[in-house]
């Protein structure tokens, strides 16, 4: 079994979250390609800013905003490497799913999105 100090699970960290500079928004499991993304009202996935990794742990320093259409429900969120298109990295279940029976905007407060390397 391997085990890494928390510089290597900084320093991991750091190498996806270079890359992983979006978020979009899912209505079933991103599984490994990012399957299921909304067709957004508007616009399209939100910039992410992120935090110096610290602990094994790295945090958005920014808050993030997606236009979702009437009648959708999102119960994931994944990173990507562009606005459209691009690399998939990690996709997770949201805490509490969000339903929206008419058109609005999915927000994520400064912080709220975190990957943790553990």
């Amino acid at each position: 079994m391997s085990l890494a100090s928390a510089a290597a699970e900084d320093a991991a960290l750091v190498g996806i979250t270079t890359l992983a500079v979006y978020l979009s928004a899912h209505t079933a499991t991103t599984s490994t390609t990012g399957a299921s993304e909304v067709t957004y009202q508007s616009g399209a996935r939100a910039s992410i800013t992120w935090a110096s990794a610290s602990g094994g742990s790295q945090a958005t320093s920014n808050s993030q905003a997606l236009a979702i259409p009437a009648s959708t429900t999102i119960t994931y969120a994944g990173t990507w490497s562009a606005s459209t298109s691009g690399t998939f990295y990690i996709g997770a279940a949201l805490t509490s799913s969000q339903a929206f029976s008419t058109t609005g905007t999915l927000s994520f407060a400064i912080g709220a999105v975190t990957f943790s390397a553990s």
